[in-house]
């Protein structure tokens, strides 16, 4: 719907339709980040809880709170999977390379899912989750950068003049590093001033406060020894 929805809309529609929703995946995106942040460490607990929950009611009503708890969980990640990677794919001008970088991705993360129920990789979640976080700010700076693009084209945003620097010269569009950081980052070698001034703009402040509510995030405390009344033997005198 969303690769061939807007065919039959004019250039101006299309543009406004594709930088709105470049916008939306970013902001779709943004929030995930810093759900996943508060969330990394208690995220089985909530999952298990409501679980619980839903089996806890009646046998009718248990089935269809698990279905309930499945489409939500499944289809919010889905609507946003599908919004970034149209973004994404829509911004390196190619469908085709977008759409295999998406499927290599969904195949990566369902092999990692299974080494994970396997028991063979243990991932520290809070530690995966700040590292993955700062990466996707980078990502959804540039689909924002990509989505203002759309948005000057579309006339709603003024165009600023000429664009605010080149970097064809070291980075040529063509190249295959060049389509490799527009196809990751959505790179662009010569952008306008508000594409640059909005990719700073987010990357500064988004990172900044990613990064100190990281460092606010409450540590694991260590299990403190038990306080074991007066004439009981230690764990050493119970050993022997």
């Amino acid at each position: 719907m969303l690769t061939w929805g807007p065919y039959g809309m004019s250039f101006q529609a299309q543009e406004l339709l594709g930088g709105g929703l470049s916008i939306l995946a970013v902001g779709l995106v943004t929030w995930m980040i810093f759900w996943m942040l508060r969330h990394a460490r208690g995220l089985r607990g909530e999952l298990e809880h409501g679980l619980d929950s839903a089996i806890a009611g009646s046998a009718h009503g248990a089935g269809w709170g698990l279905v309930l708890l499945g489409v939500v969980a499944v289809g919010r990640e889905g609507v946003e999977t599908a919004l970034f990677v149209w973004a994404a794919a829509k911004s390196t001008g190619d469908p085709l390379l977008g759409t295999l970088g998406a499927v290599l991705g969904i195949l990566a993360s369902v092999v990692i899912a299974y080494l994970i129920y396997r028991g063979f990789v243990r991932i520290d979640l809070a530690a995966f989750f700040r590292w993955t976080g700062l990466f996707l700010v980078l990502v959804a700076a540039g689909v924002l950068a990509y989505g203002i693009g759309d948005l000057q084209e579309a006339g709603l945003i003024p165009g600023w003049g000429q664009s605010a620097f080149s970097l064809a010269h070291l980075i040529p569009a063509t190249s295959w590093y060049g389509v490799l950081l527009a196809g990751v980052f959505n790179f662009t070698p010569e952008p306008t001033w508000a594409q640059f001034i909005a990719w700073f703009a987010y990357i500064v402040v988004t990172s900044t406060v990613f990064l100190r509510l990281s460092r606010r995030a409450p540590r694991r405390a260590p299990a403190a020894d038990p306080v074991l009344p007066r004439g009981t033997p230690d764990a050493a005198e119970r050993v022997a």
